[in-house]
């Protein structure tokens, strides 16, 4: 049955065809379309599936999940990521199984009891389908849920489907690689700057070829391209905000600048009406709501607060900033005064490193 499922979805994939739908929100002409669009041209029956999707999971002004049982799709049930199923949650708060009270199909929470699905979770699907918005970031949870949801298709043998979405950050490379031998964590799994500059479907692609699912096991990965992307888009306006403290898209290209804020004692306008858009330490504000974002991830906002906090009060005691940064060594950077120009130059080799195999995976 998995075999079989396996060819109705690739089947799936190549009978689809060109036309002109056009959600209002999309970046380009009249020919852009998500993945997920593309995905249902073709209304022929899916076998058993579950979804992992949240409220960024739309076609239109529908959620998914709803399209897909107008089709008569068997979905026998959610997985939800960080924030969960409507995207309400707070940042790092622990979300529980429940139940849609829309459609009585059970969530099963990847940011409660586990963040991979158990085999038993998964023993009653054919295939799982994956469609989520992500920022291009790599402390952005929703790329470690992708990287576990694939790691448990694989030794299940079940066939993912990722339908694929655009990266607003998705137009440049930047920032130091992580250390995986030392800092590796749920907001940093693999050998990646911070910003990547790849769709999720390609990230996928990236998982599956660099061999990074645990005992180097690969996943049956199909990934559905959009229609009518290009890289270069800059300033794409989401249609749904992919979690609640990223809420237009100037918050979106400065998140990559200001998340590292998250390892200090300065806070990031959480609980305002303006999370990422500006930085506070008690009465000390660097205001950026009409700050022009940096067209690359940038140190000018964590080292123009560094030299305003009292000396040793800024970074917090625990390694989170490390984690966070990906290395041991920023932080360190940082304290001992060195320019940013000084810091960006021993990123470039690592850089450099990731772009060629980056290439190997690029859809568009």
């Amino acid at each position: 049955m998995k075999r079989l499922a396996h060819s109705v979805l690739f089947c799936i994939v190549l009978s689809l065809v060109s036309c002109h739908a056009q959600t209002a929100t999309a970046p380009q002409a009249a020919a852009f379309r998500t993945g997920a669009e593309v995905f249902l041209d073709d209304n022929s029956q899916l076998p058993t599936v579950a979804v992992v999707a949240n409220q960024t999971s739309i076609i239109g002004n529908t959620h998914l999940v709803d399209t897909l049982l107008a089709l008569g799709i068997d979905i026998r049930k959610i997985f939800c990521p960080e924030h969960g199923f409507r995207g309400t949650a707070a940042a790092g708060a622990h979300v529980d199984n429940s139940v849609d009270p829309k459609t009585g199909i059970p969530i099963v929470s990847l940011y409660g009891k586990n963040k991979k699905p158990t085999q038993e979770q998964l023993k009653d699907v054919d295939c799982v389908l994956f469609d989520l918005q992500d920022v291009g970031c790599r402390f952005y949870t929703y790329i470690s849920t992708l990287h576990y949801v694939m790691e448990a298709c694989a030794e299940a043998g079940i066939p993912l489907t990722v339908l694929d979405r655009p990266n607003p950050n998705g137009h440049y490379v930047d920032g130091p690689a992580l250390d995986t031998a030392r800092y590796r964590s749920f907001v940093g799994m693999h050998p990646v700057p911070v910003v990547y500059g790849m769709t999720i479907g390609e990230y996928a692609k990236m998982i599956n070829g660099e061999h990074w699912l645990a005992g180097g096991i690969e996943c049956r990965l199909t990934v559905v391209p959009m229609q009518g992307y290009r890289r270069d888009s800059v300033g794409y306006e989401l249609p749904v905000p992919p979690s609640p403290n990223l809420r237009n898209a100037h918050a979106i290209a400065l998140y990559p600048s200001l998340c590292l804020f998250e390892g200090t004692n300065c806070g990031v306008g959480r609980g305002t009406d303006y999370p990422f858009e500006w930085v506070t330490y008690g009465a000390d504000t660097l205001d950026l709501r009409q700050a022009q974002a940096p067209a690359a991830f940038s140190l000018q906002y964590l080292i123009a607060m560094y030299r305003r906090v009292p000396q040793g009060r800024f970074f917090q005691k625990s390694n989170f900033f490390e984690k966070l940064a990906g290395n041991g060594d920023l932080r360190r950077q940082i304290e001992s005064g060195m320019s940013e120009e000084a810091i960006r130059a021993t990123w470039q080799p690592a850089l450099d490193r990731f772009k060629a195999v980056r290439q190997r995976y690029l859809i568009y």
